[in-house]
C-alpha cells in the first residue's frame, strides 16, 4: 500500500562558509523575505528555519520591521524556529557551550512565540554521546539528524540513548536533509517521482508517512511549492505540508524499537568529514581559550564580585556559540571566513577577560600592593605553582613566600630582569623631551621612586611600588630647566629600575577560593622546605619523586610513572604528506614519512626545586610541498627545528610537554606518538560530558574511507598512557594498537578537492584556502603525559585534566603596601571523584533574586556521592534551560548521589 507523504519546506543555512557571514546574510534576507511572503499568501505553507535562531536574529537585525510578521507565523505554528542558537560542531566545543547554545536559542525563540521542541541537528559531522541527555534534561523528547548513524538502524527512526540512559526518539534523515528535492525536479511529475521514491525506500517507513525534506542550502523553497503539492496529492497518496515538529508529533505512529547508545560517528550512511578535527589549529586553540576565559569570568563574578556583569558575559557566550557553527570553528571556510571566526573568538575572550579582571580587582583591593592575590577557579583545594614578579634578592640571599597565617613557602627564582632600562647621551637642550615620557609618576610602565640630578647627569630610579617620598613632576621640570641652563653641553640620562626577578611559589589555595602571598628576604636564612620531593633536571633526565623522565639520544622521552609504568619513545614525531582538503586527510600515493631527526640538542633551563625544565631541540628535513600532480611528495626539503619543552613540577604525577616550530612546509600532516608497552584494542577520550570508549576501526559503507581518527577534548587514554589536553585534538591509535598518535598539524590548501582518494564526492567547491597551509605560522601545543597501569580511572585523569587546563589566577594587590595580608577565603567546595563542575555562574530567579547556578557531571559509570558546601543556605534543582524543578534540602551543605554519567544543575542561594 502506498505511503502518504509529508513535505517539510525548509532551508539549511550555513552562516559563513565559502563566503563570509555578511555575504551569506545578504542572501539570507532575500530568502526569508520570500518565506514570509509565501506563508502570508498561502495558508497551507509551513517552513522550518533549520533549527537555529541565528538565522532569525541575523534577518531581524536587517529587517526589524518584520518582527511582528515572524512572531505571528511562529505563534500560528506555521514557522518553526529554534531550539538552537546555531547549528554547531558538537566535538569542537565544550559540553557547557552546547548547553549555552540551547539555552540562548530557546530563549530567543520563546521571545518570538515558542521554540520547536525538536533537537534538529541536520548537518553536523557526527554527534556526541551525551546529546540525548542534554536534550532530555531540557524537556526535548525528539531529535532529527543525518550523519553518523550506524548501519544497525534500518528504519527512519531510532531511540538514541545517552550513557546515563536518557533517550530521545530520533528521526533519521537517511537520505539527507534534502531528500525531497529530487521528487520536485519536475513539478508536473511529483506524484510519479514520489511513488518511485516510496518504492525504493518503503522498508524504512513501516506504517509511517514518507518524510520529504523540501529544502537545500541557502535557498528558500519555490513560492509555488504548496500549489504543486496540492495538485499532486490524491486519495491514494495524500500529501501534506508540515513543519518538522508537526511531522514528528502528528503524523508518526509506529513504535520505535531500534536503540543506539552513545556517540554517532559511523561513515555507513553519510560522510562525517573527520579531517575538520585537525585543520586550522588556531581556531581550535582560540575556542578553548575563549571557553576557559568566560568560565573563569563567570566563576569570579559570581563568587567574588558585587557587580553583575551578566550582559558582558552573555555577549562573550554569544560570540563563542556563533563560532561553534559547523562551518566556523571547523575551519572549512575561506581564509576571510576563518579570519572572522578567529577575531570573534578573540573578542569573546577579551570581553570575558575584562569581567574576570574586574571581579578580581575587588578582593585585590584588600591585598597590599607588595603582595599578590591568588584565585582558584576550581572547587577543590590544590597546591598551585604561582609565578610572580618580585624584588631580586642580594647575591647569596634567599627568598621566602609568606601567607596571612604566617606559613613559609619555598621560592624558586627562574629569571631576573635587566636593571638598566635606558642609557642616553644628549644635549642639554633636549632634556625637556625626556620629561615628556613621564605621565604623573609613571615611566616605562613603572613608578618613579626618586631621581638624582647633578651637573650633566640625570638618573631616574624606578620601582614597582615606590617607597620614596612624594614626587612632583612640576618641581622636576623646574629643576631640570635650571640645571640645563647652568650646565650646557652633553648630558647623560639613565633610567634604572630595582632589580626584579620572576619567582615560583608552591601555594595552597582553598576550593574556589582566594589566598594571598608576599615574597621577601628569608630572615631565617633557610628557605622553607618543599612538602614534596623537589623537581630536578640534568641534560639527560628529570625527576620529581613521582615521575622520572629520561631523554633518549633521538630526543624522545622515557617516562616512568609513580606506579612504575614505563612509556618509551614518548614524543616521537612522524611527518607525512597530505593531498587532502579541509574535510578529509589523504596521503599521496607516493608518500615520504619523516620520523628521524638530523640533529638533537638538549638544554637545561630550570633545575628546581619547584619546577624543572629541559628543552629538547630536534631538527627535521621535511619536504616543502607535494609535486603538482598531488600524488608525490617533493624532494626539496626544509630544515625545521622543533623545540620540545619538558617540564616537571613538584607534586605532580605527570610530565608536561610543549612543542613549538615554525611551519615552512605545505601539504603535510605531523603527528606526535606515544608508544605503548603492549598493543591495545580500545582507546577512550573525554569531552562534552562523557568519556567515550572506541575501538581501532571505524564503520564504513558510504562514500568516505572510514579512518579511525577521533576527537578528544580534555584527555585521551590508551592502555597505560593518558594524555591531558589543552584543546580539542584529533587522535588515532596506530601501528596495530601499539602507539597513540596526536595530530599536531594538518596543512592543506583547499576547502575541498574534486578528486579525493578517500572520499567519493566533493565536500564543497574546490576553492583555494592558502591560509590552511599555516605557512609562516608558529605551531604550538601543550599537553601532559600520565603513565598509569590502571588507565585513566586509576590515574584520576578527570581531576588532573581540570588542574592542567585551569591554572590559578594571579593579580597584584592594590591596597597600600606593607600592610597585613587578608586571610584565605573558601568559596564553593565540591567533593566527589570523577565529578566535573562545568559551570558556576550568577543567575536571577523569576522574583528578581540572585543565586549561583552550579552544573555537575559524573564522568563515571558508577553512582557517585557528591557533597557541595559553601556560602549558601538554600538549593533548588533546575533543568538545562534553567526552569525550576524542585527544592533540594540543605543540611550543612548539599549531599546527593549522581547517577552514572548524570548531568545535574542546582541553584544555590
Amino acid at each position: 500500500m502506498p505511503h502518504s507523504a509529508v513535505f517539510v519546506p525548509h532551508f539549511h543555512w550555513d552562516r559563513e562558509w565559502y563566503e563570509p557571514f555578511q555575504v551569506f546574510r545578504h542572501r539570507l534576507v532575500t530568502a526569508l523575505d520570500t518565506v514570509l511572503e509565501t506563508a502570508e499568501s498561502d495558508p497551507d505553507f509551513r517552513f522550518t528555519v533549520d533549527g537555529q535562531m541565528a538565522a532569525v536574529e541575523d534577518y531581524l537585525e536587517m529587517r526589524p520591521e518584520n518582527r511582528d510578521r515572524v512572531a505571528a507565523l511562529v505563534r500560528e505554528g506555521r514557522l518553526a524556529v529554534g531550539p538552537w542558537l546555531i547549528l554547531l560542531d558538537e566535538f569542537l566545543c565544550s559540553g557547557e557551550t552546547i548547553v549555552r547554545n540551547l539555552q540562548m536559542g530557546w530563549a530567543a525563540a520563546e521571545r518570538l512565540g515558542g521554540a520547536m521542541p525538536i533537537g534538529y541537528l541536520p548537518d553536523m559531522f557526527g554527534h556526541v554521546a551525551q546529546m540525548p541527555q542534554i536534550l532530555a534534561r531540557a524537556g526535548i523528547e525528539h531529535a532529527a539528524l543525518w550523519r553518523g548513524v550506524p548501519g544497525s538502524v534500518d528504519g527512519h527512526a531510532f531511540r538514541w540513548r545517552a550513557p546515563d540512559g536518557s533517550e530521545v526518539r530520533t528521526e533519521f534523515l537517511f537520505d539527507g536533509y534534502d531528500n525531497g528535492l529530487d521528487v520536485l525536479l519536475v513539478p508536473d511529475r511529483i506524484g510519479s517521482a514520489l511513488g518511485e521514491y516510496d518504492r525504493m525506500t518503503a522498508e524504512r517507513w513501516g506504517g509511517d508517512p514518507v518524510l520529504a525534506m523540501a529544502g537545500t542550502d541557502h535557498n528558500a523553497p519555490d513560492p509555488r511549492l504548496a500549489a504543486w503539492l496540492r495538485r499532486a496529492s490524491g486519495e491514494e497518496r495524500p500529501i501534506t505540508l508540515a513543519t518538522l515538529d508537526e511531522y514528528v508529533r502528528k503524523h508518526v505512529r509506529d513504535e520505535v524499537t531500534s536503540v543506539v547508545t552513545g556517540e554517532l560517528r559511523s561513515h555507513v550512511r553519510g560522510n562525517i568529514l573527520p579531517g575538520v578535527l585537525s585543520v586550522r589549529l588556531g581556531l581550535k586553540q582560540r575556542m578553548a581559550v575563549a571557553e576557559r576565559t568566560v568560565d573563569h569570568a563567570e566563576r569570579m563574578n559570581a563568587l567574588w564580585s558585587g557587580r553583575d556583569d551578566s550582559a558582558f558575559l552573555s555577549l562573550a557566550w554569544h560570540k563563542i556559540v556563533e563560532s561553534t557553527a559547523h562551518d566556523s570553528v571547523v575551519g572549512s571556510g575561506t581564509d576571510e571566513t576563518c579570519d572572522q571566526v578567529a577575531a570573534r573568538l578573540e573578542e569573546a575572550a577579551q570581553t570575558a577577560r575584562a569581567v574576570r579582571d574586574a571581579a578580581l580587582a575587588e578582593p585585590a583591593a584588600r591585598v597590599p600592593s607588595d603582595a599578590y592575590l591568588v584565585a582558584n577557579p576550581l572547587p577543590a583545594a590544590r597546591t598551585a605553582l604561582v609565578e610572580v614578579d618580585v624584588a631580586a634578592p642580594a647575591e647569596g640571599a634567599a627568598l621566602v613566600a609568606t601567607t596571612a597565617e604566617g606559613a613559609a613557602h619555598p621560592v624558586q627564582l627562574v629569571s631576573e630582569a635587566p636593571t638598566v632600562l635606558s642609557d642616553e647621551r644628549l644635549d642639554a637642550s633636549q632634556l625637556e623631551r625626556v620629561l615628556r615620557r613621564i605621565h604623573r609618576r609613571e615611566l616605562f610602565g613603572r613608578q618613579i621612586d626618586h631621581y638624582e640630578l647633578t651637573p650633566h647627569s640625570l638618573v631616574f630610579h624606578l620601582a614597582e611600588v615606590p617607597t620614596g617620598g612624594p614626587f612632583d613632576l612640576m618641581v622636576l621640570r623646574g629643576e631640570v630647566a635650571a640645571a640645563a641652563s647652568a650646565h650646557p653641553g652633553r648630558w647623560r640620562v639613565r633610567t634604572l629600575t630595582e632589580a626584579r626577578a620572576t619567582a615560583l611559589v608552591a601555594l595552597p589555595v582553598p576550593p574556589s577560593g582566594l589566598a594571598s602571598l608576599r615574597v621577601g628576604p628569608d630572615d631565617a636564612s633557610a628557605a622553607a622546605a618543599t612538602r614534596s620531593a623537589p623537581a630536578t633536571a640534568t641534560p639527560g633526565a628529570l625527576s620529581n619523586g613521582l615521575v622520572e623522565v629520561a631523554v633518549a639520544t633521538d630526543g624522545t622521552l622515557e617516562v616512568t610513572g609513580a606506579d612504575g609504568t614505563v612509556l618509551t619513545g614518548v614524543g616521537r614525531l612522524v611527518d607525512g604528506g597530505d593531498r587532502g582538503d579541509s574535510y578529509n586527510y589523504a596521503p599521496p600515493a607516493l608518500d615520504a614519512l619523516v620520523s628521524e631527526p638530523t640533529g638533537v640538542t638538549v638544554d637545561v633551563l630550570e633545575n628546581g626545586p619547584l619546577r624543572s625544565r629541559v628543552r629538547v631541540t630536534r631538527v627535521y628535513e621535511w619536504p616543502d610541498a607535494l609535486f603538482s600532480d598531488r600524488d608525490v611528495r617533493g624532494y626539496r626539503t626544509v630544515p625545521t627545528p622543533v623545540e620540545m619543552l619538558v617540564e616537571l613540577r613538584a607534586g605532580e604525577p605527570f610530565v608536561r610537554v610543549s612543542t613549538s616550530f615554525l611551519n615552512q612546509c605545505a601539504d603535510h600532516r605531523l603527528r606526535l606518538h606515544v608508544p605503548l608497552p603492549e598493543p591495545v584494542t580500545t582507546s577512550a577520550s573525554a569531552g562534552q560530558f562523557a568519556v567515550t570508549e572506541r575501538g581501532l576501526t571505524a564503520e564504513g559503507g558510504w562514500g568516505e574511507y572510514p579512518l579511525p581518527t577521533f576527537p578528544a577534548s580534555s584527555f585521551v587514554s590508551a592502555g597505560p598512557a593518558t594524555v591531558l589536553l589543552d584543546h580539542s585534538t584529533e587522535y588515532e591509535v596506530v601501528d596495530d594498537g601499539s602507539a597513540l598518535a596526536l595530530t599536531l598539524l594538518r596543512a592543506v590548501g583547499s576547502i575541498s578537492v574534486n578528486i579525493h582518494p578517500l572520499r567519493d564526492e566533493p565536500a564543497a567547491s574546490e576553492i583555494p584556502a592558502p591560509g590552511a597551509q599555516e605557512l609562516g605560522m608558529r605551531i604550538e601545543h601543550r599537553f601532559a603525559v600520565v603513565p598509569s597501569a590502571r588507565g585513566w580511572r586509576g590515574a584520576d585523569a578527570v581531576a588532573l585534566a581540570e588542574e592542567f587546563r585551569n591554572e590559578v589566577l594571579v593579580v597584584r594587590g592594590t591596597a597600600p603596601g606593607s600592610g597585613p595580608l587578608p586571610e584565605d577565603t573558601t568559596g564553593l567546595r565540591v567533593e566527589g571523584r570523577d565529578v566535573q563542575v562545568s559551570a558556576v555562574r550568577r543567575v536571577k530567579d523569576e522574583a528578581g533574586g540572585t543565586g549561583t547556578e552550579v552544573r555537575l557531571v559524573a564522568l563515571s559509570d558508577a553512582a557517585t556521592p557528591v557533597r557541595v558546601t559553601g556560602p549558601f543556605t538554600r538549593a533548588a534543582a533546575v533543568d538545562l534551560i534553567g526552569r525550576p524543578l524542585a527544592p533540594v534540602p540543605v543540611r550543612d551543605g548539599l549531599a546527593f548521589t549522581l547517577d552514572p554519567w548524570e548531568i545535574r544543575t542546582v541553584v544555590l542561594s
